[in-house]
C-alpha cells in the first residue's frame, strides 16, 4: 500500500522478480482518506497517520477497516485528531514488540495531544535556557516552544495516549529491533549550519521517559547537557524520512540486522550497524544506496520476497517504487532474531517499570542507581523518582553527596518543584525557599573531586535553577560566582560554554575579559559564536578595551558563512550586545559601531597565518614516512590552530564545530592511519566519500554545474555548488536537464598542504587522529 502525500490510498501486489509494476495492477482504495504520512496493519485494520496538508480532513489518527469483512477497506474512523502543520505533523505508526498498542510518531509542528496521566514522560520540561531565548533568525517555527516532537504509545482504541518520549525535531519513522527497543532518527535544522547550536541528522535509542532536546533556534540542547539524551549515531545533514530494520531481508547476516534509514533530500539509505554499549546502543553508518536525486520517503523489507522496496517522491516530484535484491555469494540464511542478553538493558526496564506511577517501592530502588556511570541508567532512575511524590525525596535529593546521584537529584528537584507555577494577580510565584535549598546544595559540592561529566551536569543544574527560579539573594549570587569562576575557563570548549553563560547570567565580573579572550583565541566560528551569544547579556565587567574588541569581532564574523538564519542570529546576538553598551560607550565608539565590514572570502578569513609562504608540492610518500617515525611528542596546540589555519572547519565537523559540508572528522581516529588520513588529503579523488559525492548536471544548453542536492520542489532541484557557503543553491528545472552523473572529482580540493610545513602537518595529523584529545600518547612528552 501506498499513499499520494495530497491525495488518496493505493494497493498493489508486488510483481515478479525481475517484472515492473503495471499501472493497471494499482488500485485505488475505496476509503476515504488522504495526506497518510504513516501506516501499519494491526489488529485486522489499517491504522494511519494523517498529516493532510491542504487541510481537507483533519489530521490524526485513522482506523481504516472493510465494513463488509473483505479486503475492501472502505470504513474510517478518526481516533484522535491532532493540530498539525506542514511537514512536521503527524507521521508513522509502528507496531509494539507485545502486539498490544501501536507508537505513533510526530513532528514538532503537531501540536501535543491531551495525553494519559500515567505518561512515561513526567510533565517536567521547560525551555530552560540560562540566558533569554534566541528564536530562529528567520522566525521558523518561532512560536512552538518545547518539548518538540513526540512518540506516544496508544491503545488499539485511541484513547490512551501515553507519552513515551520528547523533544524531537522532526522524526517521521521508527522502528524496533529484537532486544524489543525503539529506534528513530530525527532531522537536523539545515538553517542552523555552522553554529554552536547545529545539531546533525542523528539516530535516537528512544527510551522510555527520554527527552532529546530539541528547542527553538539557538535554545537546541548540546549532548552534554544533563537533561537531554545524546544520539546513538550521528549522521550529517539531511532530511529523514522512513526507518527499517533488515529483518527478514535475503541480504547477507549484516544488513539483516541493520537498521536502515533513509535522507530525502541528499537521496541516500544509510545501513546502520547497532552495537550493545550498557544501556543503550552506539553504532556507525555505512551508505547503502545513493542517487542524485533520490527522494526516498519510505522502505520496507517484504516478507514473501526478502526484498527491501523503496519508494520516491514527496513535494511533487517524482515519485517511484524501487526492489533491491542481493545476486552476490555470501550467505543471506536468516540470522537468528532472539533478543541479546544485557544485564545494564534489564536494570534500565526495571527500573522503567516504575515511570509514569506511584510505588511505595520506587525511591528505595531507583535512588542507588542514581549514582551509576551509565548515563541512560542514571535516566531511569532520575524519571522513575520524578514520578513519585516530592515529598518521599527531597530531603534524600538534598542531603546526597555523591556526585552522579546529587546531580541527578537536584536536576530532578528543580524540574519538580520549578513547574507549573500558579499565578496570582497575574504574577508568577514559584518556591523562593525550594530554589534557595537547591542552590545550598550545589554549593556544597567539591568542585575539584569532580570529573568532566559531573561538572557540566552541575553547571547545566545551576543553570536550570537560574532559570526556574530567579534571581537568588545578594550572597548567594556572590558565593556561586566564587565557585564557578575560578574554573574558568576550563580546558574544553563544552565546559566553557557553560561555564560562560552561566557567569553571564550571574553579572560575574571577570566573565567579559575571560569571555572576549576565549572569543579571540577560538580557532573556529562555532565556539566564538557561542561565546558572543553568552557576552551578548553581560553589563557588568567592561573596559573601553573589550568592548572594542567585541564590536572588533562582528566586523569578523560578518564573513563567516552558515545557513540560512545564520546571518540573522550574529545580527541578534549585536544588537542584544548594543543593548547592553551605556550611553557613554555608545558615544565613544561610535565610529567602530557604524564600521561597515570588508568582505572576504571564507578561506581568507582564516589563512592568514601561511602569508609570504612559497607553497611546496609535499607528496604522501615523504610524509608517510615522516609520519612512520614522528607521531610520537607532537604539538597538540599548534595542531589544532593549524586544523583552523588550513580552513579544514569550513567543510569537516570536528566535535561541537565545524562545517557540515564534508566528512565529519571527529571520529578519524578509528577509521585511518596516519598513512591513509594523508592519502585522503592529498589525493582526495582517489576515494569519494559516497556520503558527499557531488553530481555533475549538464543542461540541454550545454551549461555544467557540479554540486550537491539539498532541495526538491515539483520540477525544481536546488543544488549547492559551494561548499563553503551551506546556503548557496542554483535552481535547475528538470525539464532543461541532458543528464545527471556522479563526480569522479572531490569537492576537497588538492595542495591543502602545500602551505604547511613538515612538523604542522604532523601536528595536524596527531590532532585530528587523536580526536582533539591532548592526553593522547602522540602528545605525552
Amino acid at each position: 500500500m501506498a499513499s499520494d502525500q495530497y491525495g488518496a490510498l493505493y494497493r498493489f501486489n508486488a510483481p515478479a522478480p525481475g517484472e515492473p509494476l503495471k499501472v493497471a495492477d494499482v488500485q485505488k482504495v475505496p476509503a476515504e482518506i488522504r495526506g497518510i504520512n504513516g501506516m501499519v496493519w494491526f489488529k485486522g485494520a489499517l491504522y494511519c497517520g494523517v498529516n493532510d496538508y491542504e487541510h481537507k480532513i483533519p489530521c490524526g489518527l485513522y482506523r481504516v477497516s472493510s465494513s463488509k469483512g473483505d479486503d475492501q477497506l472502505d470504513k474510517v474512523e478518526l481516533l484522535r485528531e491532532i493540530v498539525s502543520n506542514g511537514d512536521h505533523g503527524v507521521h508513522a505508526i509502528v507496531p509494539a514488540p507485545d502486539g498490544e498498542s501501536i507508537y505513533l510518531i510526530s513532528g514538532n509542528g503537531a501540536k501535543m495531544t491531551e495525553i494519559a496521566a500515567n505518561s512515561a514522560v513526567p510533565k517536567v520540561w521547560g525551555e530552560d535556557h540560562v540566558l533569554p531565548r534566541m528564536p530562529d533568525g528567520r522566525g521558523f517555527m518561532r512560536d512552538v516552544m518545547g518539548p518538540g516532537g513526540c512518540i506516544y504509545r496508544v491503545s488499539p482504541d485511541g484513547k490512551d495516549f501515553n507519552l513515551f518520549s520528547t523533544g524531537f525535531r522532526n522524526i517521521y519513522d521508527a522502528a524496533f529491533n529484537h532486544d524489543g527497543e525503539l529506534f528513530t532518527y530525527d532531522a537536523d535544522m539545515e538553517y542552523d549550519f555552522n553554529t554552536p547550536w547545529y545539531r546533525p541528522t542523528r539516530v535516537n535509542h528512544v527510551v522510555s521517559g527520554s527527552e532529546f532536546g530539541w528547542r527553538n533556534g539557538a535554545g537546541k540542547r548540546p549532548e552534554f547537557y544533563a537533561d537531554n539524551l545524546p544520539a546513538a549515531v550521528n549522521i550529517g545533514p539531511g532530511s529523514p524520512t522512513g526507518v527499517t530494520f533488515g529483518y527478514g531481508a535475503k541480504f547477507p547476516a549484516k544488513f539483516q540486522e541493520s537498521l536502515f534509514i533513509l535522507d530525502w533530500s541528499w537521496g541516500k539509505i544509510y545501513a546502520i550497524d547497532l552495537k550493545a554499549k550498557g544501556a543503550s546502543y552506539t553504532g556507525t553508518k555505512t551508505d547503502f544506496i545513493s542517487g542524485g536525486p533520490l527522494p526516498v520517503t519510505d522502505a520496507i523489507i517484504h516478507p514473501k520476497d526478502g526484498a527491501m522496496y523503496f519508494a520516491i517522491g514527496g513535494r511533487k516530484v517524482q515519485s517511484g517504487l524501487y526492489r533491491v535484491t542481493y545476486v552476490g555469494k555470501e550467505s543471506t540464511a536468516p540470522i537468528s532474531t532472539a533478543a541479546k542478553p544485557s544485564a545494564e538493558r534489564d536494570l534500565r526496564h526495571q527500573l522503567e517499570a516504575f515511570h509514569g506511577r506511584k510505588d511505595p517501592k520506587a525511591v528505595a530502588f531507583a535512588w542507588p542507581h542514581l549514582r551509576s556511570p551509565d548515563r541512560f541508567i542514571r535516566w531511569a532512575a532520575r524519571v522513575a523518582i520524578t514520578h513519585q511524590p516530592v515529598s518521599e525525596w527531597k530531603d534524600k535529593a538534598l542531603a546526597e553527596t555523591d556526585p552522579f546521584a546529587c546531580n541527578e537529584a537536584l536536576l530532578a528537584l528543580a524540574q519538580v518543584g520549578g513547574i507549573c507555577p500558579f499565578h496570582r494577580a497575574g504574577e508568577i510565584v514559584v518556591d523562593a525557599k525550594l530554589g534557595a535549598e537547591l542552590l545550598n546544595g550545589i554549593l556544597k559540592a567539591d568542585w575539584n573531586s569532580l570529573n568532566n561529566d559531573q561538572r557540566l551536569a552541575l553547571v547545566r543544574v545551576t543553570g536550570i535553577v537560574l532559570n526556574r527560579f530567579g534571581k537568588p539573594a545578594d550572597a548567594t549570587v556572590r558565593a556561586l560566582i566564587a565557585k564557578f569562576d575560578p574554573a574558568f575557563p576550563a580546558d574544553s570548549f563544552e565546559l566553557n560554554w557553560e561555564l560562560c553563560e552561566t557567569l553571564v547570567a550571574l553579572q560575574a565580573p571577570s566573565a567579559a575579559a575571560k569571555g572576549i579572550a576565549l572569543l579571540n583565541n577560538a580557532e573556529s566560528q562555532e565556539p566564538q559564536m557561542e561565546y558572543a551569544r553568552s557576552l551578548r547579556n553581560l553589563k557588568a565587567g567592561w573596559t573601553p578595551e573589550l568592548r572594542k574588541q567585541q564590536l572588533e569581532w562582528f566586523l569578523k564574523a560578518a564573513n563567516y558563512r552558515g545557513g540560512s538564519s545564520f546571518a540573522k542570529f550574529n545580527e541578534f546576538i549585536r544588537n542584544d550586545s548594543l543593548a547592553t553598551f551605556t550611553d557613554a560607550e555608545k558615544t565613544s565608539l561610535a565610529e567602530l559601531i557604524s564600521r561597515k565590514p570588508e568582505a572576504k572570502s571564507a578561506i581568507e578569513n582564516v589563512g592568514a597565518m601561511f602569508a609570504g609562504r612559497t607553497p611546496k608540492n609535499w607528496t604522501l610518500e615523504e610524509l608517510s614516512a615522516a609520519a612512520s617515525t614522528g607521531m610520537k611528542n607532537r604539538d597538540f596546540a599548534q595542531g589544532r590552530k593549524v586544523f583552523s589555519a588550513a580552513a579544514c572547519f569550513t567543510c569537516h565537523r570536528f566535535g561541537n564545530a565545524g562545517g557540515m559540508t564534508g566528512p565529519d572528522l571527529s571520529g578519524a581516529g578509528g577509521r585511518y592511519s596516519p598513512h591513509d588520513f594523508l592519502d585522503q588529503i592529498i589525493n582526495p579523488s582517489k576515494v569519494l566519500n559516497e556520503q558527499f559525492i557531488p553530481i555533475v548536471v549538464t543542461k540541454n544548453d550545454g551549461t555544467v554545474l557540479t554540486g550537491v542536492v539539498v532541495n526538491l520542489n515539483g520540477d525544481r532541484v536546488s543544488i549547492n555548488t559551494d561548499a563553503s557557503d551551506p546556503i548557496q543553491q542554483v535552481a535547475v528545472d528538470r525539464k532543461e536537464v541532458k543528464s545527471i552523473e556522479l563526480s569522479k572529482i572531490s569537492p576537497m580540493p588538492p595542495m591543502l598542504l602545500s602551505m604547511l610545513t613538515q612538523e604542522e602537518i604532523l601536528d595536524l595529523v596527531a590532532y585530528v587522529l587523536s580526536g582533539g584529545d591532548k592526553d593522547n600518547a602522540w602528545f605525552k612528552k
